[in-house]
């Protein structure tokens, strides 16, 4: 029988994954994960106040666990079915978000370490670049299931990246931001001869990435592909028969 019924319960249909943002005015370009156009599937965002990138970063996110906790609420509420954030540090809220909203919660991409050092041959490892090396801390790590012997490097001493992303700076010069990551890139693969990949912990990076592999010639794993991977467990692509049958229409 050809039906044809609608089951409801969201108030947003057709976006599966929600992004908690920082609250934050600094350029976003197309690939960071606060610039819309950066996803191939529709997302929901919810901003959250007082969470600045110098409280969550440099400060460890003190005090900021309840509004986070709110706000993954209200993006479930609305309709998505997993939780993702936009900083690598809100790692330390994994537990605390999965716990509270009920849904899968995917909070940073140093998650992706562990995937990642599974797929090295012996005798390599994953590699970790961040925005901060003097703030994320073995805590940080061990939130998201990293080894915190993991090689880390920033981009703390660079000239722009650093500086405009946690001040808050309202320009950045994307030309001096990617030589940061690069010589971050260079600098760590030139102390560990063994690195096999790399992870981006800083969502803001992504764009940066393809440049990246290229100047390392190595794999480099960041945001994006993490949380498009996310997306597609939370909906699975339909190929269509003979393996996906005519079904009743349900959204999610």
């Amino acid at each position: 029988m050809n039906e044809r019924r609608a089951l409801g319960g969201k108030a947003i249909y057709g976006a599966a994954v929600g992004i908690l943002m920082l609250e934050a005015r600094f350029p976003r370009i197309p690939g960071d994960m606060g610039n819309a156009g950066t996803w191939p599937f529709p997302v929901l965002y919810r901003v959250v106040r007082g969470a600045t990138p110098e409280r969550v970063v440099r400060e460890q996110a003190r005090g900021l666990l309840p509004a986070f906790l709110d706000a993954a609420k209200e993006l479930v509420e609305l309709g998505a079915d997993g939780i993702t954030t936009n900083c690598g540090f809100l790692s330390l809220y994994q537990r605390d978000l999965a716990a509270h909203v009920g849904v899968p919660v995917a909070t940073s991409s140093l998650m992706q370490v562990p995937a990642v050092q599974a797929l090295l041959p012996p005798g390599k490892r994953a590699g970790i670049l961040t925005v901060s090396a003097r703030s994320l801390t073995p805590e940080h790590l061990k939130a998201a299931g990293v080894d915190p012997e993991t090689p880390v490097v920033g981009t703390d001493d660079g000239r722009e990246f650093t500086r405009v992303l946690i001040g808050n700076q309202m320009e950045l010069d994307v030309a001096a931001a990617e030589q940061d990551i690069l010589e971050a890139g260079s600098a760590l693969k030139a102390w560990h001869a063994d690195l096999g990949a790399v992870v981006l912990e800083c969502t803001n990076m992504a764009p940066y990435s393809r440049a990246l592999s290229e100047h390392l010639r190595l794999p480099v794993f960041d945001i994006v592909s993490f949380i498009t991977w996310f997306q597609a467990g939370l909906r699975p692509r339909d190929f269509g028969p003979p393996g996906s049958a005519p079904r009743p229409w349900r959204e999610r």
